[in-house]
């Protein structure tokens, strides 16, 4: 929303800029939020669940695995250097 469409009630946007920044810059809004959090997990409302995007890729559990170490499978050397000769 462009500043200049504030709600009249809020008075002069560029007042509201001032004070938003202002906020930004001595971290009012962080401690806000943060009061807020807290408020809202002593009564139990925020689940802290960590979740991963649908588009985040993790490693196959083969790629995972501590018995495994980080080389090539066989089929990819043999084929760089049949490649080669």
């Amino acid at each position: 929303m462009p500043w200049r469409a504030v709600l009249e009630e809020s008075g002069p946007w560029g007042r509201v800029y001032d004070l938003y920044r202002r906020w930004q810059r001595n971290s009012t809004w962080q401690r806000i939020v943060t009061q807020l959090q807290g408020r809202a997990d002593t009564k139990d409302l925020i689940t802290w669940d960590v979740t991963r995007p649908p588009s985040c890729t993790w490693p196959s559990s083969r790629a995972r695995s501590p018995s495994r170490s980080w080389s090539r499978p066989d089929s990819a050397a043999t084929s760089r250097s049949s490649r080669s000769s």
